[in-house]
């Protein structure tokens, strides 16, 4: 019996989901440039050819990671700022940003990583500047937040909010099984969202 569009559809997105963890768990460990496409696709499990019906090449798959990622961001915030007070607003994203970054440490490392390249990097840069650029428009949603809450500084209040919430990511990201998890999400909310 031939497999309906629906079935399709999710095979093909379970192999690209493939195709990624492979291409970022090599990435992180060889770099970018050392990596060779015959290389992520042996990692995953399928053969080069394959990989080419999905991707053109790294960049195009680096693309898609990096645009996946900001999709992410984008959907915590939009689905945060769709909540009513920003008490809730901002415990949303608190758990959302913790919980995401326990489930895949590696994802944040990668993008972290990725992240801090440098400048003169110009093939990896433009993917920086993507995800920072996000960030910051992020950034900007939730100064709104802490002007609703009445800050008499929202800018300061909120550098200093994902100042804490990134180094509880980094600390999870880099030491995923020796962390507080649940006491740290308590505490930043009991901090910032009350």
């Amino acid at each position: 019996m031939p497999r309906t569009p629906e079935e399709n559809e999710r095979i093909r997105q379970a192999t690209k989901e493939k195709i990624r963890a492979a291409a970022m768990e090599l990435f992180m460990k060889q770099g970018y440039y050392a990596t060779p496409i015959s290389d992520i696709a042996k990692h995953a499990s399928i053969s080069k050819g394959l990989l080419y019906n999905y991707y053109k090449g790294k960049e195009e798959l680096l693309s898609e990671m990096v645009e996946d990622r900001i999709g992410e961001v984008v959907e915590v915030m939009t689905e945060a700022v769709s909540l009513e007070t920003p008490s809730e607003q901002l415990t949303y994203i608190v758990n959302g940003a913790i919980d995401n970054i326990h489930k895949n440490p590696e994802v944040h490392r990668f993008y972290l990583h990725l992240q801090t390249q440098p400048e003169a990097d110009v093939e990896l840069i433009k993917y920086s500047r993507l995800i920072i650029e996000e960030n910051a428009r992020q950034f900007e949603l939730q100064c709104k937040i802490f002007e609703r809450m009445g800050e008499r500084e929202p800018r300061k209040r909120s550098l200093y909010f994902s100042s804490v919430l990134q180094g509880i990511m980094l600390m999870i990201s880099t030491y995923p099984q020796k962390f507080p998890i649940e006491e740290l999400k308590e505490q930043i909310i009991r901090e910032f969202c009350n």
